[in-house]
């Protein structure tokens, strides 16, 4: 009895550990954040377990929620499509791009319109142009569609087309995947999403007559994108299995996981 009872508690004591087995471990490696990043890391993660044998996860959080779970140790990695505020990296955050990201400007498929302007784009969504009529399209109001506060997405694209805290949404949703899935049910919509998420059924746009592509966000001509980032604590060293990810994640070995992953590698 005495020796059954010994080990009850020794299992009991292995589930207790193995419930709060996560940030830190050193068999596995969690990343929290952009959902932007989703493809692209999951492209990444999947090759690096195969490769070591050390677990991954991708919690798609949203940018903002990936940082705070790095600053609240949840997390080793946090994954963010906007660059670090100044007081973030003040609370003992760095961050290192991974890869550039094009942000597509979408409309539904039967949308006639085939390029804007950044001005025009801005106009759009700040309500000062509320028809298609007004940059060539059909006589409808424009609907617009983005993403919640604190995305990355939305934070880079109000950026560059300087409409920040400007925007006149009339949704504004909490995914990449809800956005796309919403303009492509709505004639008159109009919307923005990571280029890697975009698909066939989905009309995107030329923005001052060029198209996102890779050559086109590496040379900068295509004025909408924004960096993919990993961010660490600047004092804080990673697991011996968070650094072997991280490492491999920054290495020109991957180049091509990332390209087919479509977006354009930093390194």
């Amino acid at each position: 009895m005495k020796f059954k009872k010994l080990i009850g508690i020794m299992a009991a004591a292995v589930l207790i550990t193995s419930a709060f087995t996560g940030c830190g471990s050193e068999s596995s490696v969690s990343t929290d954040g952009s959902t932007s990043m989703e493809k692209v890391i999951g492209s990444l993660g999947e090759s690096f377990q195969n490769k070591t044998g050390i677990a991954f996860t991708f919690n798609p959080t949203g940018s903002s929620s990936g940082i705070n779970a790095v600053l609240e140790d949840r997390c080793d990695i946090g994954l963010s499509s906007r660059g670090l505020k100044d007081e973030e990296k003040q609370k003992g955050l760095t961050e290192t791009v991974l890869a550039y990201d094009g942000i597509a400007v979408i409309v539904n498929a039967e949308n006639k319109i085939s390029n804007l302007s950044v001005e025009q784009i801005g106009k759009i969504y700040t309500g000062e142009i509320t028809n298609w009529k007004d940059v060539g399209g059909n006589d409808a109001e424009i609907v617009l569609i983005g993403r919640e506060a604190g995305s990355g997405t939305r934070d880079g694209f109000e950026s560059i087309t300087k409409t920040k805290d400007k925007c006149k949404y009339r949704q504004e949703l909490t995914s990449t995947g809800d956005v796309i899935t919403t303009v492509k049910g709505n004639p008159n919509a109009i919307g923005y999403a990571s280029v890697s998420s975009v698909k066939d059924d989905i009309k995107v746009l030329t923005v001052d007559e060029v198209a996102p592509t890779e050559d086109t966000i590496k040379d900068g001509s295509y004025k909408i994108q924004r960096p993919f980032m990993l961010i660490t604590k600047t004092d804080k060293k990673l697991t011996d299995s968070a650094q072997k990810f991280f490492d491999y994640a920054t290495s020109k070995e991957v180049n091509d996981l990332i390209v087919k992953s479509g977006v354009v590698p930093a390194n």
